[in-house]
């Protein structure tokens, strides 16, 4: 336990790389609960102290903006991708031996 980085240090580590990655376009899948995941392409506006603004496409040309918090990215809520390779951004949650 004592080796543990505490969840504070990686939320900064989280914020500090949202900000660097601001103006870039992010694929975010979010899981709303009740087995509800949504996944949406948008592009990264803002990061703030305690959570981020992604301005996602909707229909017929339409934009909205969505915000998360990084602790959600932390416990793996809401995972987040780059749009163009698919990649991963952050990998904090522990496999489960699968």
């Amino acid at each position: 336990m004592e080796n543990e980085i505490p969840s504070v240090n990686r939320i900064d580590e989280i914020r500090e790389a949202l900000s660097s990655l601001e103006g870039k376009r992010l694929k975010v899948k979010a899981n709303m609960g009740r087995s509800r995941i949504v996944e949406r392409t948008g592009t990264l506006m803002h990061a703030h102290p305690s959570l981020f603004i992604v301005e996602v496409e909707e229909r017929r040309g339409r934009t909205a903006r969505q915000s998360y918090q990084y602790v959600d990215v932390l416990t793996g809520t809401v995972e987040l991708f780059d749009a163009e390779t698919g990649e991963r951004l952050f990998d904090f949650v522990e496999s489960s031996g699968e």
